[in-house]
Parts: C-alpha cells; sequence; structure tokens
C-alpha cells in the first residue's frame, strides 16, 4: 500500500506542449500544391474583376508637361549666378505650388476645384545638376490637363519675379496637345494585380486553416506534439459500394 501511496504522489511526466507554433515548410508547400487548382481559379476570377473594373470604372489620366529655366538673363553669368540659381531652385519649385499661383490659376481658368484639389494634379520636379524646373499636370481630361499646365507656367514665371526679383525664369517648353501623355494604367497590370491579390487571399487561408487545425492525423503528429508512442492504429476503410 504505501509503494501505490508512493506512486501516487509522484508527478507524472506528461510533456508539456510549448505555445510557439513551428511552421513547417515542407508542409504549407505540399498544401499549396495540393490546393493548386484553387489558386490557379482565385488568380483568374482576381484578373478578370480588375479587369472589369478598369474597362468600366477607371477613368484615362493625361500628363501634360512644361519645363522652364533658372539662371541670370543677363549677358554675362559668373559661376556664383549658378551658384545661385542651383541653390533656389527648390524655393522656385515651392512657389509654382504655392497657394497664391494655385488660386490663381483657379480663377483664370474657373477651375471647379480648390488649391488643394488641384495641388494634388500638379507635380514639379528638378532634374539633378541642372536649373530646369518640369511641370506635370495629370487629369482625366487631355486638354484641360494642357490648359493647366501653360497656365501654371505663365502664372510661375511672374510669380517668381516678384518674390526673387533677380531675373525673369526663361520658358523651355509650353504643353501641348500632341505632346500629352496618355499615362493610364494598362488592363494588363490592372489583371495581373488581381491575379496576384487572388492567389494570395487563396494562400493565406490555406496556411491559416493549417495553422489552425490542431487534429491529430498521422502517427508522426502523435510523436511531435505529444512525444508519445503509438500503441495501434485502425485503419480507415471506406465502403466504394455505397
Amino acid at each position: 500500500m504505501e509503494n501505490i501511496r508512493e506512486l501516487e504522489q509522484q508527478p507524472l511526466n506528461v510533456p508539456v506542449q510549448d505555445d510557439e507554433v513551428e511552421i513547417d515548410l515542407r508542409e504549407i508547400f505540399y498544401l499549396l500544391m495540393g490546393n493548386i487548382r484553387a489558386i490557379f481559379l482565385a488568380m483568374l476570377v482576381g484578373a478578370v474583376i480588375l479587369g472589369v473594373y478598369h474597362t468600366f470604372l477607371v477613368k484615362p489620366s493625361y500628363r501634360a508637361d512644361a519645363e522652364i529655366y533658372i539662371t541670370n538673363t543677363d549677358s554675362m553669368i559668373t559661376f556664383s549666378d549658378l551658384q545661385l540659381s542651383a541653390a533656389l531652385t527648390d524655393d522656385y519649385a515651392q512657389i509654382i505650388r504655392s497657394r497664391t499661383v494655385l488660386n490663381q490659376v483657379i480663377r483664370q481658368l474657373q477651375l471647379d476645384l480648390d488649391y488643394e484639389q488641384l495641388r494634388k494634379l500638379v507635380e514639379v520636379n528638378n532634374p539633378d545638376s541642372t536649373h530646369i524646373i518640369q511641370i506635370y499636370v495629370t487629369c482625366d481630361d487631355l486638354e484641360l490637363s494642357r490648359n493647366i499646365a501653360n497656365a501654371l507656367l505663365n502664372i510661375s514665371v511672374r510669380q517668381i519675379y516678384q518674390i526673387i526679383g533677380s531675373s525673369e525664369p526663361t520658358v523651355i517648353d509650353y504643353s501641348e496637345a500632341k505632346a500629352v501623355e496618355n499615362v493610364t494604367p494598362s488592363i494588363l497590370k490592372y489583371m495581373l494585380i488581381g491575379a496576384v491579390i487572388g492567389a494570395f487571399l487563396v494562400c493565406a487561408m490555406l496556411i491559416i486553416r493549417m495553422l489552425m487545425n490542431t487534429t491529430m492525423k498521422t502517427e508522426e503528429d502523435i510523436d511531435k506534439y505529444l512525444s508519445l508512442p503509438v500503441l495501434a492504429a485502425i485503419p480507415y476503410y471506406r465502403d466504394s459500394q455505397k
């Protein structure tokens, strides 16, 4: 009886399962390969959905461009003049996108926009090691993008001269209708994005369902998670005559 009591008081060495979940990449690979048809179907559905969205809902986008040159227009240009122009190029870009300039463009063209909405359509770039300011206007109307770019160019040139006061910037290129670029993303790009999104969603769903499933299916699972020997196994038999 004493031996039995001692055995009852001894703690059982039952393996404790860690809270951390080990992810078997090989198991995930076989899982995805076993559901390859579902993944391809999701890719097809995603491509079709975004293709239809592009065809019927995506508006075309047109980008007009104009350029000005920032430097002293005097006949004699010194090295310090060039350095000063380069240093002020960022200031010129800020003036072009300023509230004052944008509001003047809105009044001149009678746009149904406020300056914040117009600012989102305007992009100003300065290529490295140059005194050139590039103005880009992108919207869904070809003529409107050209008109905004030219109005912004003219008003900016006057505003820069009034503020800086050194010399008036030189216009390199006005925007022309034939030079306006159609920058609408192609339907192929939309379909590729839809295919990737569809495949990602299905793969994520399969992997999450696998990680959430804690059912023991094989003898290897019992040995892996419980570290217990398998004493017996009952084979599963499916009656094919049903």
